[in-house]
């Protein structure tokens, strides 16, 4: 079956996927690829420990702004989001 990647666009088979957890969204194999290196940068650059609740919902509204899902300026209109963000840093 064929499916269309949310991040690029383009279509995809969907027996071409190797990863079960890239079924949260459409997404090719070379997309959910580029996000599992960009999760690792983010993970690192913002210090998250996956143990804490708080640093995996910052993990994955990066994943959401990843594959197009929420916009970055979103971040910035709701305050309550951000402040969540800003206590992550040490």
């Amino acid at each position: 079956m064929s499916k269309i990647c949310a991040k690029c666009g383009k279509d995809f088979d969907d027996s071409s996927v190797t990863d079960e957890m890239s079924q949260k969204y459409p997404s090719c194999p070379t997309c959910w690829a580029e996000w599992n290196t960009y999760s690792v940068m983010v993970i690192n650059e913002l210090r998250l420990d996956m143990s804490l609740p708080e640093h995996r919902k910052a993990l994955n509204r990066h994943e959401h702004m990843f594959f197009g899902l929420e916009k970055p300026e979103e971040l910035q209109k709701n305050p309550e989001r951000t402040k969540e963000d800003n206590s992550l840093r040490p």
